[in-house]
């Protein structure tokens, strides 16, 4: 079969395929995009824009970028579609079009009134925040609250890679308040009840990098993300049993959270993970109830009656060299007689 070839913009190119790799992790990569592709462009013309990218692009990017300030939404539309396109595929080109000035004028595309082209401004602006040195800049353009206010009202594609995109941002630690502050948590929260596979896993990375700050750990808590959290702990077929338990390990070094996981009925949930879980989610629940019981014989009551001192003797012959430690280290705190109190306890009766 010969290969096929087109001319676009004076050049001629051969047929390519794209191929975007996927990982399986913990928690979603959010390594750029992974929407639907766009009915404005047909498959030849989009491998076009990319092989012409794959070369002297910088023309090619100085003409997206003026398209971005047209006055026509279908022309805002296939820019920020081609630039959403060449900086997925072309890891140079990102820091390329940030510097033929992009970033702001599709920041303004994010608070569009038309969904579909608030849906490819917060595509754009996923894909170049995939470069750490276009981080710093996307946030100082002022692309925090636009990108929240397309998590609360876009299409379900922009919630998920506005939700991405806000996970790139808070992996500079000054933006994780900035992001906290914008009202971004509950909406997140939301997602990660609500949202389909890919929008819970997206949730729940950006939750877990957001929640390192303490004032986003309480912002979480009063969002409910606790009976969230526990539901999904909860549900074996749900593919987010380690991912909500990681989230959970961050929460629960604030006292709220504690509460919260409990009331929310965590302790049996988490005993059962112990019991019958993966390797990874049985180290991970074991540590969160290490965590829970450290200073609480309430909370070690509570724990040592759901019946967890037989998994975790399991876990200790059987779990990872880490598993084995939390394990010893909990069932000593279980087997603690129950009328000790704790300092803590003891100062709020």
């Amino acid at each position: 079969m010969g290969t096929e070839s087109y001319t676009y913009m004076g050049r001629s190119f051969n047929e390519f395929t794209i191929n975007d790799d996927s990982t399986s992790s913990a928690f979603s990569d959010c390594n750029s995009d992974r929407s639907g592709e766009f009915a404005t462009t047909s498959s030849q013309s989009r491998r076009l824009i990319i092989a012409c990218a794959s070369e002297d692009s910088d023309d090619l990017i100085r003409q997206l970028v003026s398209d971005l300030h047209s006055s026509s939404i279908e022309e805002q539309k296939q820019a920020a579609m081609e630039i959403r396109l060449i900086a997925k595929n072309k890891p140079e080109n990102r820091i390329k079009i940030a510097k033929a000035g992009a970033i702001k004028p599709l920041i303004s595309l994010v608070s569009s009134q038309d969904l579909q082209l608030q849906e490819y401004g917060v595509t754009a602006i996923l894909n170049l925040s995939l470069c750490d040195e276009n981080k710093e800049l996307i946030a100082s353009a002022g692309a925090i609250k636009p990108l929240v206010r397309a998590l609360n009202s876009g299409t379900s594609t922009a919630k998920e890679n506005a939700a991405c995109a806000l996970l790139r941002l808070a992996q500079v630690e000054g933006n994780k308040a900035a992001i906290g502050r914008s009202g971004a948590i509950p909406l997140l929260v939301k997602l990660l009840g609500s949202g389909g596979i890919r929008g819970k896993k997206d949730a729940s990375t950006a939750l877990y990098t957001l929640c390192t700050v303490k004032e986003n750990k309480m912002r979480a808590v009063k969002a409910g993300i606790m009976k969230v959290l526990v539901e999904l702990m909860a549900d074996f077929e749900s593919n987010m049993v380690d991912k909500s338990a990681y989230v959970v390990n961050v929460l629960v070094s604030v006292p709220e959270a504690k509460t919260a996981l409990v009331e929310e009925g965590g302790v049996p949930v988490l005993v059962e993970i112990v019991e019958v879980g993966s390797q990874r989610q049985k180290e991970i629940a074991a540590v969160i109830l290490l965590q829970i019981c450290d200073d609480s014989v309430t909370y070690r009551t509570m724990v040592a009656r759901e019946g967890a001192i037989p998994p975790l003797v399991a876990l200790t012959q059987s779990g990872t060299n880490r598993a084995k430690q939390k394990a010893e280290k909990l069932i000593e705190l279980l087997r603690q007689p129950r009328s000790t109190r704790s300092t803590s306890e003891i100062v709020l009766a």
